[in-house]
């Protein structure tokens, strides 16, 4: 089973010593959100350089934020850093508070906004130039020179039917957070293997982003959950995805229960089409660092078996 964790580090030390002990205990892969350091990428190449088999991905980098051209060159200049085609760009275009809010940009398109993103990305990663005139891109570049050993794989957080769409036919796959085995069965697997078929792709990845917890008091970690996680019950996005897999909230998605009980939930994410498990780990209990290890030494555990 492919499990990756979720990247983090407050310092570029931290980051790199995570990634050697990731590798050394066997994870198939870091997911780096984009708040980790204000922006992983040069965090990311010097664990890169620091470690030979564990892929680093972004988990994701918003789209808004920055130009697909310089998107395409920031990823391909990182992937020539970390070597050994072990970078994997993932991005999408995040939410309304964020982008509008925060950055005070326009949030009014996102699904044309980012196919016409994906649009530009995903030649530019192939080493293709690009000529497009649309109404969020006119954009006339070559390509920046594709690393050593690829082009750099692109996964596209989708988690509704346009978005998957465009994840099938232009990306190697999508990237999820919150969907539960049922939401991947019945929602996302059909669409996005019926758009990668339909464009002659091979069969996309499907990275299954979901906090996890083994702990014995169920009751006491989904309250926990429903704490930590409450934001991705407010957005649109998300609670879409949580209405498709049949449950109403965050705490109703995250795996938790016993070694058993937990094992038996991120085997289901496999069974129902997720070709990884990105397992972001959260404590729980009065002794924070006992719940970590306990949950940490299961999922080593099945990365390894």
């Amino acid at each position: 089973m492919r499990i990756g964790l979720t990247g983090f580090g407050t310092s570029v030390e931290q980051v790199v010593r995570q990634a050697e002990r990731a590798e050394a205990d066997g994870f198939a892969a870091l997911w780096y959100p984009s708040a980790v350091l204000g922006d992983p990428l040069v965090a990311m190449a010097l664990a890169g350089r620091a470690t030979s088999t564990i892929e680093l991905g972004t988990a994701v980098l918003p789209s808004y934020t920055c130009h697909p051209v310089l998107q395409a060159a920031r990823a391909s200049g990182t992937a020539a850093a970390i070597g050994g085609g072990r970078f994997t760009l993932g991005i999408g275009p995040s939410h309304r508070p964020v982008i509008e809010d925060r950055y005070g940009l326009s949030f009014a398109t996102p699904g044309r906004h980012t196919e016409e993103y994906v649009g530009v990305l995903a030649p530019l990663l192939r080493g293709e130039a690009v000529s497009v005139d649309g109404p969020e891109y006119r954009v006339r570049a070559e390509a920046p020179a594709v690393p050593e050993d690829g082009p750099v794989p692109l996964l596209l957080a989708a988690l509704g039917p346009r978005l998957l769409r465009v994840a099938g036919r232009q990306a190697a796959g999508t990237i999820l957070w919150m969907g539960n085995a049922t939401s991947i069965e019945k929602h996302v697997a059909p669409r996005i293997r019926e758009a990668a078929a339909a464009a002659g792709r091979p069969e996309p990845r499907i990275v299954a982003g979901l906090p996890v917890a083994v702990h014995d008091d169920v009751a006491e970690a989904r309250a926990e959950a429903a704490s930590v996680y409450s934001v991705y019950g407010t957005l649109p996005n998300y609670r879409r995805i949580l209405a498709h897999g049949g449950i109403s909230g965050p705490a109703d998605a995250v795996l938790v229960g016993d070694e058993v009980t937990v094992g038996a939930r991120i085997r289901e994410l496999f069974e129902a089409g997720a070709t990884d498990v990105w397992a972001a780990p959260f404590p729980v209990g009065a002794d924070r660092a006992a719940s970590r290890r306990r949950t940490r030494a299961l999922l080593k555990e099945l990365a390894a078996g």
